[in-house]
């Protein structure tokens, strides 16, 4: 899935982001981003894994998972220092609370030069069952200070991530045979 940029954020140097769930099953959901261009992205210092906030001030990848027909979604952060953050939210950015989960999600960055992938590994049990709607999204910080926020699809106005229009892929459960 393509994700785009921001129209009032432009990119410095990243040229695109990719992202696509590359696994699931029983204990796992595996979400990949391909960023190319990403000579000048800022990647936060390791802090080792743990619960943090305000993690999309910096470079961050982000997932949303909403029910489908349901007001209420679960938002989490995942930045390549490994910290990580999952949030429950009642409706769009109202009722804000810690959502527990059962283990810590990993991250894992690698690129070399112009081409940068990190991948995030989700407990399955810590997320609504199936199916969703997905926001799949990123934070791009690059040298410079330029910031760029990056959705499959953006609403009107600020970036917003919360916005319903974000929440543009579905994922369904997978057919047991």
């Amino acid at each position: 899935m393509t994700l785009h940029p921001h129209p009032d954020h432009a990119p410095a140097r990243v040229r695109a982001i990719e992202a696509a769930v590359i696994g699931l099953d029983d204990h796992w959901l595996q979400v990949r981003w391909r960023i190319e261009g990403a000579g000048a992205v800022l990647v936060p210092a390791f802090a080792g894994k743990a619960r943090a906030d305000g993690l999309w001030q910096q470079t961050c990848f982000e997932l949303f998972v909403r029910t489908p027909g349901e007001e209420g979604y679960v938002e989490l952060n995942l930045s390549p220092s490994e910290r990580w953050a999952a949030y429950d939210f009642a409706a769009y950015r109202a009722g804000m609370a810690d959502r527990p989960m059962p283990r810590d999600p990993v991250g894992t960055i690698r690129g070399a030069h112009e081409l940068m992938i990190f991948d995030a590994a989700v407990p399955l049990a810590g997320l609504p069952a199936l199916p969703w709607q997905l926001g799949i999204s990123a934070v791009i910080e690059e040298e410079g200070g330029a910031r760029s926020f990056w959705a499959l699809r953006h609403g009107p106005g600020a970036p917003d991530f919360h916005a319903p229009a974000c929440f543009a892929a579905r994922l369904e459960a997978p057919a047991t045979g």
